[in-house]
């Protein structure tokens, strides 16, 4: 069982999640990790019993979601991104990236409530497990960082395509941070069509992100919700440290403009 907390004072959210510490991998990377993962084509009995299952595979699935083993929340689902065994997003084909898309959507609607979509890729980004997955959390009521948004920041403009914008906002807090939203204003992801072509697009970002670094990059990324809603790529690129966590205050050494070209240029 997890205990949300509201801090009245912040007005921030916390879990207190004891059973997080014993899932696996969450300590130490994951050895032999074809071996052991619980993701991949022909293991479905290492998971709990699926809530959905899109396309196709070697076992008749290219999209699956599970419940989560170790919640934070009272609900939280797990997307598993292919029946291959993938580390990261920008490994997917488009066919598998519109099934994580129409997968999310309908968890949103079955389901109903507020949900929160996230991605986390590598260890350092919170991922426990290396094949690539999202989450979905089912929260209470809008999350307290949507609340505090004011509408999208003015930004650099990295690509435009199928509908969408991506730019890389003029104060992002670190390098290489990204926000996809579509051109014109929409109100919910989780019901508009572009939410597949979005999520490619930050499947080709995160490509460019690493040809850029030359090695894989861990990264959090999530669906904000609202007019518009868009999608916001966090890249650790650099490590959060006093002044980031204790002042917001961001230290982000690669200027947003420079950062965008480079993005173009990699393409």
């Amino acid at each position: 069982m997890t205990d949300l907390r509201r801090d009245p004072v912040a007005g921030r959210w916390v879990a207190i999640a004891p059973a997080r510490a014993t899932r696996p991998g969450a300590a130490k990377e994951v050895e032999d990790e074809l071996a052991s993962c619980p993701f991949c084509a022909g293991q479905e009995d290492q998971t709990p019993p699926e809530t959905l299952r899109l396309g196709d595979g070697p076992t008749g699935w290219a999209v699956r979601v599970v419940p989560n083993l170790y919640p934070a929340l009272e609900r939280q689902e797990v997307v598993v991104h292919g029946h291959e065994h993938r580390r990261s997003l920008g490994e997917l084909d488009d066919e598998t990236l519109a099934l994580v898309a129409e997968a999310w959507q309908r968890r949103a609607r079955d389901v109903g409530g507020t949900v929160f979509a996230i991605v986390n890729e590598g260890h350092a980004a919170g991922a426990s497990l290396p094949h690539s997955h999202s989450q979905l959390a089912w929260l209470p009521g809008p999350p307290p960082a949507l609340l505090a948004e004011r509408g999208l920041p003015e930004g650099e403009v990295v690509l435009e395509r199928d509908g969408l914008v991506a730019r890389c906002p003029r104060a992002s807090r670190v390098p290489y941070e990204v926000q996809i939203a579509p051109a014109r204003s929409e109100p919910e992801g989780l019901r508009s069509l572009l939410l597949a072509p979005a999520l490619q697009l930050l499947a080709e970002l995160i490509r460019r992100i690493q040809a850029i670094r030359g090695e894989p990059t861990p990264l959090n990324a999530w669906l904000h919700e609202g007019t518009p809603w868009h999608l916001e790529l966090l890249p650790r690129t650099t490590r959060l440290a006093g002044l980031e966590l204790g002042a917001g205050v961001y230290i982000n050494p690669v200027a947003p403009e420079d950062a965008a070209a480079a993005l173009r240029n990699a393409g």
